[in-house]
């Protein structure tokens, strides 16, 4: 695993090794299972505080990305079935919440294209 972290980057150096990780593990360059530095091993390589690194494998973990097994370390987490889950669930979310609201199907899909224009920058 390599990550760099560039102080005249805008992004905090949090963000810059969770986006580095997130991306080593979609592109398979960090394959499913790969254990993980430790938060301390991983700060002193960095030249980062422990909390900075801390942050970076909770939001990680959040995404769905990686796992923690207690003492065992932080794993690389199966492709993507978190990450999938959660977008099932807020997708089914918004449908419901678009239906009760009275929003025809076509506006409703209208509306998510447009946010993920703005989200993705296209």
């Amino acid at each position: 695993m390599t990550l760099k972290i560039d102080i005249d980057d805008g992004a905090p150096p949090y963000e810059q090794v969770r986006a580095q990780i997130s991306e080593q593990a979609r592109s398979g360059a960090l394959p499913v299972g790969y254990r993980l530095p430790t938060v301390r091993g991983l700060a002193e390589s960095l030249g980062l505080a422990a909390n900075t690194v801390a942050k970076a494998y909770r939001a990680l973990e959040g995404d769905g990305v990686i796992e923690t097994r207690g003492r065992n370390g932080t794993f690389v987490a199966a492709a993507g079935s978190a990450a999938e889950r959660e977008l099932a669930s807020a997708a089914q979310g918004y449908a419901e919440r678009a239906r009760r609201l009275g929003i025809a199907e076509a506006d409703a899909l209208g509306a998510v294209r447009e946010a993920l224009r703005a989200a993705y920058g296209d």
